[in-house]
């Protein structure tokens, strides 16, 4: 098995692709250890000393380490830890595990606008931020405001205000005109 990695615009988060499916369907964020039960997978990496953050997509792992790790002496143990897990057999996921679909749920009046933000961040954003290991997924929208969750590389990036500001926030303003702002959101 050949592991690739890819850098992210997070200086604190790679890429790892095992060159076969991840998650057939959605996403997976595991901000801290304590979530990791739902995923073997997550589990045997919150093992690795230094890793703060795994975040699973279709085709790829994202870690996030700690600051004061370098991931000189931290990428080798992942790769053991990713390259162990897919031989072993074991499912990414937990049998009773789901992973996220990427939108809360939102009806009501503001409904045929939801509809709209969500076309768009699935058919433009979110292919573009999981190239660089992360998802931004849908947490809201009040008053003109969208709130957007971001997860992976996109969780902590540096250039995630800018991305949110001058990319998103730009392009639902623009096909939407009921859209005033963007606003990320916690956990």
């Amino acid at each position: 098995m050949f592991i690739q990695t890819e850098s992210t615009p997070n200086p604190a988060t790679l890429k790892f692709l095992p060159g076969q499916t991840v998650l057939e369907v959605g996403t997976a964020d595991f901000p801290t250890a304590d979530g990791a039960g739902a995923s073997p997978l997550a589990t045997r990496l919150f093992e690795v000393a230094g890793v703060r953050g795994v975040f699973f997509g279709n085709d790829f792992v994202t870690i996030t380490k700690a600051d004061d790790v370098d991931w000189d002496h931290m990428k080798p143990a992942v790769l053991g830890a990713i390259m162990e897990h897919f031989q072993s057999g074991q499912p990414v996921m937990a049998d009773d595990a789901q992973p996220q679909s990427g939108h809360a749920d939102h009806d009501g009046e503001n409904a045929e606008v939801v509809g709209q933000i969500k076309e768009l961040l699935d058919t433009r954003v979110r292919p573009a931020v999981a190239q660089d290991g992360g998802d931004i997924t849908f947490h809201g929208f009040e008053r003109g405001v969208v709130y957007l969750h971001m997860q992976g590389a996109c969780a902590g990036c540096p250039s995630s205000t800018l991305t949110l500001k001058m990319g998103i926030e730009n392009l639902l303003r623009h096909y939407i005109p009921e859209v005033t702002e963007v606003r990320p959101v916690g956990v």
